[in-house]
C-alpha cells in the first residue's frame, strides 16, 4: 500500500549534511522545507542543490518549499540573554530602545509596536508563555504588566491576543528572498502571515517578475486572515494550517476546529492544504512519538490534509530521519479509516468550469465503481491530478509527465506519484500505450489490471485533457502479439 498523505520536512543542521539529507529523503520525505528564516541567498542555493542531489541518489522526486520569514514581530536581545519575570512584575517594551535590554525593558525589532497597541490589550510573548497586559502607552514605550511569568530571551516572538498587529505580510527581505526563491525554482513558496488577498497577490507579483513558477502557500497565522480566508484561498495554490502563531492569537481551543474547517475549504476549492507545527515535538529528543503525537498526526490525515510538516524535528532534533520513518508509518495506518464516498466523486457542488477538471472527475467516479488498479493522468501542467487528488480516492493516481517541473510540484499532492514521463509519438493513442507498458516495466500494474487514463489529444499542450479511457493492462499487447 502506497502512502497517500505527504510528508514535509524542514533541514537544518540535523539534516543538511548529505548524507542525513539522503536518509530522511529515504525515509519518506515528499517536501523539503528551506527556512529562510535562517541563512542567506548563498546558503539556499546551496541547500537547494543538496536537495535535488540527495533526492537523485534515492530514485525518488522530491520538491522544495520556500518559506519566507515574514515580519519581525520579535522582541530584541538581553544584556545575559534572557531575564526572569513573574506575576505582578511592571515591564516595557521599548521601540526606541537601542541597548541590551535588562530587567525593567528591552527593545524591539518590531517599531510600530506602541502604534498597534492601547491600554487593555493583551500581548503575549514566546508562543503565548508569558502573557503582559498593557498598561500605558508613552510614545515609543508600551508599560505592561506581567499576568503570566516566566523566562523571556532573546528575539522572542509578540503576538496580540486576537490579532491586530499592522505588520505587513512581505518585508524588503522577503522580497528579496523570492527572487532567491525564483532563482533556485523553488516549487513552493510559502507566505508568512498574510491578512489579505492583496499580500498573495503581491507576492504572485513579485514571483512571476523574478521568473518564477512556484505555488503560493498562504500561512493562516493571523486571527485577521480568518474572516477573509475564502479570498485568501483563492489568491493562493496552497495554505497551511499554521498551528504555532494561530493558537497563540485565537486561543489553543479554537485551532482544531479551525484545522478542520480549513481542510475542508481547501479541498472544496481544489487547493493544496499542509498541516503543520508541533507534529512531533517530542521527537526532537525522543525515538519515538508520544501517543498524542500520533493521534494528532492520524487526525489530520483523517480530515483530509494533503501534508504533514516536520520543522524543529529534522531541523535540529536527534532523529530525523526515525521521525519522518515513524510519521510515514502514522500516515499509512490513518489512511486505512478513509472511507471512499461515492458523493466525493460526484461532486454534485461543483460547476466545472473546464473541460479537463469534468475529465478528471469522470475518471474518479469510474475508479470509484469498478475495481480499478491505478488512476494514470498523462498531463503537462498537473492540474487533471490535482483536481483528482480532491477527493480521498483509495485508487492511487500517477501523474505521468515530460515537464520537470511538474513532476516535483505534484509531490505535495496528496495521493499522487510522479513518474517521469515522454512519450515518443505525437499520438495519443499510442501515449496510451507507452504509458500503461511503462507502468506495467515499473510493476505498478501487471496484465489484467483495470487502469483509467486520462489524456488530451493534442501531446505536449497543457489544459487539453478531453479524453477519458479504462482499459486493462496488457490488452493491447497481448492483440497486437495474437495478430
Amino acid at each position: 500500500m502506497q502512502r497517500r498523505t505527504k510528508i514535509v520536512a524542514t533541514i537544518g543542521p540535523a539534516s543538511s549534511a548529505p548524507a542525513a539529507l539522503e536518509r530522511i529523503v529515504r525515509a519518506g520525505v515528499d517536501v523539503v522545507r528551506l527556512n529562510f528564516s535562517h541563512g542567506a541567498a548563498a546558503d539556499h542555493i546551496q541547500s537547494a542543490a543538496a536537495v535535488r542531489a540527495a533526492a537523485k541518489a534515492a530514485g525518488r522526486t522530491v520538491g522544495i518549499l520556500a518559506d519566507l520569514q515574514g515580519p519581525k514581530i520579535r522582541v530584541g536581545r538581553f544584556e545575559q540573554g534572557q531575564i526572569t519575570l513573574a506575576p505582578g512584575d511592571n515591564f516595557i517594551l521599548d521601540a526606541a530602545w537601542d541597548q541590551p535590554g535588562n530587567q525593567e525593558r528591552v527593545g524591539l525589532d518590531y517599531k510600530a509596536l506602541p502604534n498597534d497597541v492601547e491600554k487593555g490589550a493583551v500581548l503575549l510573548l514566546n508562543d503565548g508563555m508569558l502573557e503582559f497586559h498593557v498598561t500605558d502607552v508613552r510614545g515609543a514605550e508600551v508599560h505592561c504588566r506581567v499576568v503570566r511569568g516566566g523566562v523571556l530571551s532573546n528575539n522572542k516572538g509578540i503576538n496580540r491576543q486576537g490579532g491586530g498587529l499592522t505588520a505587513p505580510a512581505l518585508t524588503d527581505k522577503d522580497k528579496a528572498d523570492i527572487v532567491t526563491a525564483a532563482r533556485i525554482k523553488a516549487d513552493f513558496i510559502a507566505v508568512s502571515f498574510p491578512r489579505s488577498a492583496a499580500d498573495m497577490r503581491q507576492a504572485r507579483e513579485l514571483m512571476q517578475a523574478a521568473g518564477g513558477k512556484s505555488l503560493l502557500v498562504a500561512k493562516i497565522e493571523r486571527a485577521e486572515a480568518i474572516p477573509v480566508l475564502d479570498e485568501i484561498m483563492d489568491a493562493a495554490d496552497a495554505i497551511m494550517v499554521a498551528r504555532g502563531d494561530l493558537a497563540v492569537e485565537v486561543g489553543e481551543a479554537a485551532v482544531p476546529g479551525m484545522q478542520k474547517r480549513m481542510i475542508r475549504l481547501a479541498r472544496a476549492r481544489a487547493k493544496l492544504v499542509i498541516t503543520a507545527t508541533q507534529m512531533m515535538e517530542s521527537m526532537i529528543a525522543n525515538p519515538i512519538p508520544t501517543r498524542a503525537e500520533v493521534s494528532d498526526v492520524a487526525n489530520a490525515v483523517i480530515d483530509g490534509t494533503d501534508a504533514v510538516m516536520l520543522s524543529a524535528e529534522t531541523a535540529v532534533g536527534l532523529y530525523p530521519a526515525e521521525t519522518v520513518a515513524a510519521m510515514a508509518r502514522i500516515c499509512l495506518q490513518a489512511e486505512k479509516e478513509y472511507e471512499d464516498y461515492a458523493e466525493d466523486h460526484r461532486l454534485g457542488n461543483v460547476a466545472f468550469q473546464r473541460i479537463d477538471q469534468s475529465i478528471a472527475m469522470s475518471a474518479l467516479y469510474a475508479a470509484s465503481h469498478f475495481k480499478v488498479k491505478a488512476i494514470v493522468a498523462l498531463t503537462q501542467s498537473g492540474s487533471t491530478a490535482l483536481w483528482m487528488s480532491r477527493a480521498t480516492a483509495q485508487v492511487p493516481i500517477f501523474a505521468l509527465t515530460p515537464v520537470e517541473e511538474t513532476l516535483t510540484k505534484v509531490t505535495l499532492f496528496s495521493g499522487v506519484y510522479p513518474i517521469a514521463f515522454t512519450p515518443s509519438s505525437p499520438s495519443s493513442s499510442a501515449a496510451r500505450v507507452e504509458a500503461e507498458q511503462e507502468l506495467e516495466r515499473l510493476g505498478v500494474v501487471e496484465d489484467g489490471d483495470l487502469l483509467v487514463i486520462t489524456i488530451g489529444d493534442a501531446i505536449g499542450a497543457s489544459g487539453h485533457t478531453n479524453t477519458m479511457k479504462i482499459v486493462r493492462a496488457g490488452e493491447y499487447r497481448n492483440r497486437q502479439e495474437s495478430a
